[in-house]
């Protein structure tokens, strides 16, 4: 094949890639604007949000003065790190929901029983909609990020493709 049929192949394949829809995750970030902080009610914050596998979590904190333990539901009713399963203590932690569960996070220094923990439960994707145009969250403690999928792998490809015939 000549290298006019590649390239016209490849521009073909990027264009119908780029009418996919693309596919979303949400950041949700614990407290919104207050942040992970005792005094709050974190049950009430997880009941207005809607989790998905892929989504993150975030909590944002006082670097040292706080921190984040993933546990089990003992933990959690008990504000114990005990068998946790992670932890984190940077101030802006993201942590992906990578399976449809139920969640547990706490504070570990202490500050769990003063309210700092958030259970979440994480359902599977719904199907995509038939059309999806990128848009911004209408909650404004949530922001969308693309997750890569088989545009982003189409497009790798088509990259590659056209590399290895030197254009």
């Amino acid at each position: 094949m000549s290298n006019s049929v590649y390239l016209i192949f490849s521009i073909v394949l990027i264009s119908a890639v780029s009418t996919l829809p693309p596919i979303f995750a949400t950041d949700h970030i614990v407290g919104a604007n207050k942040g992970w902080n005792p005094g709050l009610n974190y049950t009430l914050w997880a009941k207005n949000h809607t989790f998905y596998v892929g989504d993150f979590i975030s909590f944002r904190y006082q670097k040292n003065q706080y921190n984040v333990f993933e546990v089990n539901k003992t933990g959690y009713d008990n504000c114990t790190i005990e068998g946790a399963v992670g932890n984190w203590s940077s101030g802006k932690d993201f942590i992906l929901l990578k399976e449809a569960k139920r969640y547990y996070f706490i504070c570990g220094n202490g500050q769990c029983f003063s309210g700092m923990k958030v259970s979440v439960v994480v359902h599977h994707l719904p199907p995509p909609p038939s059309s999806s145009p990128m848009h911004l969250s209408q909650n404004s403690t949530a922001a969308e990020i693309p997750r890569p999928g088989i545009r982003a792998l189409t497009v790798s490809l088509a990259l590659i493709w056209f590399g290895s015939w030197g254009f």
